[in-house]
C-alpha cells in the first residue's frame, strides 16, 4: 500500500518546547485525526510538513519524496486549509481563479467553476464580504481543484455552521475516495473525526501519546464511572487516567480490563475527545509520579 505520508523520528527543539520523535504515517485513501491541546507540537509539525520550518533530525516524504530530492514536486503534491482565509480581501472570484491558473499547473478550471457553482459562491463579490463559511467554502473549492496528494487541515472547520460542516466533510470524504489523496486534519472539533477520521493520532507536549485506527481505539477502550472508596489498590492500576471529581471519578480502562476492577462501576463507551483526555491526564500523572 502506498503511503501519501510518511514521518521518521522528526525531531525539533526550541527554547521551552521540544518536538520529540514523531513517527505518523497515512496510507493512500484515509484520513488522520492529528488532536492534542493547545501547544502540544500540532502546528510545529504541519509548518515542517510545508516546509515553514526546517528540522535537523528525522525525515518527511510526501508521495514517496523528500523536500530535499525535489522540491518543486513535493510542494506542488501539498495543499493546505487553515482557520483563516488565503485569498487576498479585496479580490473576486475572477481573479482567484486567474491566479489559481497561473499559479498551479495541475489547476482545474471546469472543477473549480462547479464547486463555485456547487457552494453557491457569489462571482461578482468581492471576498472581503464573504462570510465565513463562504471564505472557508472558497478555500476548499481552490484545493479540491488541485491534483495535490496530502491535504493538510488546520481548524479549517472551526465556527462553521453544522450545514455547511456537514457538507464540507462529506466532499473531504469524496476527495480520497479514488484511493490517491490522503488527509491530515488538525483540529479541536473532534465530532468532524468521530464521523469521517481513519486513524487517530494525540499528540501532547512534543510527543506523540496513541496513534492507532479510529474504530480500533473506541474498541480498546472504556469509560469507567464511580464513587472515589471504589477506588483500591488492586484496580486502580487498571485505571488510565484518572479524574477525581467532587462527589465521584472518571477514567479511562483497556476493554480486555474490564472484568478486573469489580462491580459496581458504570462503564460506558468512550468518545475520541474523552480517551484524548485520560490519555494526556495519564501520561502527566505518571509524570508526577516518577
Amino acid at each position: 500500500m502506498n503511503n501519501i505520508l510518511e514521518i521518521k523520528n522528526l525531531n525539533k527543539s526550541y527554547k521551552k518546547f521540544e518536538l520529540k520523535n514523531i513517527n505518523l504515517t497515512i496510507p493512500a485513501g484515509y484520513i488522520m485525526g492529528y488532536v492534542g491541546q493547545n501547544g502540544a507540537g500540532k502546528t510545529t509539525t504541519i509548518n515542517m510538513i510545508n516546509h515553514i520550518c526546517k528540522y535537523k533530525e528525522g525525515s518527511i516524504k510526501v508521495d514517496g519524496i523528500t523536500y530535499e530530492e525535489n522540491p518543486v514536486k513535493y510542494k506542488e503534491s501539498i495543499a493546505f486549509v487553515g482557520d483563516e482565509s488565503f485569498f487576498y480581501p479585496s479580490a473576486k472570484i475572477s481573479v482567484i481563479r486567474k491566479t489559481l491558473k497561473d499559479f498551479y499547473p495541475t489547476f482545474n478550471e471546469d472543477k473549480f467553476n462547479s464547486f463555485i457553482k456547487k457552494y453557491n459562491l457569489p462571482e461578482k463579490q468581492k471576498i472581503d464580504y464573504f462570510s465565513r463559511g463562504m471564505k472557508v467554502k472558497l478555500m476548499f473549492a481552490a484545493t479540491f481543484s488541485r491534483d495535490s496528494k496530502l491535504l493538510i487541515l488546520d481548524e479549517a472547520t472551526n465556527g462553521l455552521d453544522p450545514v455547511v460542516r456537514e457538507e464540507l466533510l462529506n466532499d473531504l470524504q469524496e476527495y480520497i475516495e479514488n484511493g490517491s489523496r490522503s488527509i491530515l486534519f488538525s483540529t479541536h472539533v473532534l465530532s468532524d473525526l468521530e464521523e469521517i477520521a481513519d486513524y487517530i493520532t494525540f499528540i501532547d507536549e512534543g510527543r506523540i501519546l496513541v496513534s492507532k485506527p479510529k474504530d480500533e481505539m473506541l474498541e480498546d477502550y472504556l469509560l469507567v464511572k464511580g464513587e472515589p472508596g471504589q477506588i483500591t489498590g488492586e484496580n486502580s492500576k487498571y485505571l488510565i487516567g484518572i479524574d477525581h471529581k467532587a462527589y465521584n471519578f472518571e477514567a479511562l480502562i483497556k476493554t480486555e480490563d474490564a472484568e478486573k476492577i469489580g462491580s459496581g462501576f458504570v462503564i460506558e463507551k468512550p468518545e475520541i475527545s474523552q480517551i484524548m483526555l485520560h490519555s494526556i491526564k495519564e501520561r502527566r500523572q505518571h509524570e508526577k509520579r516518577n
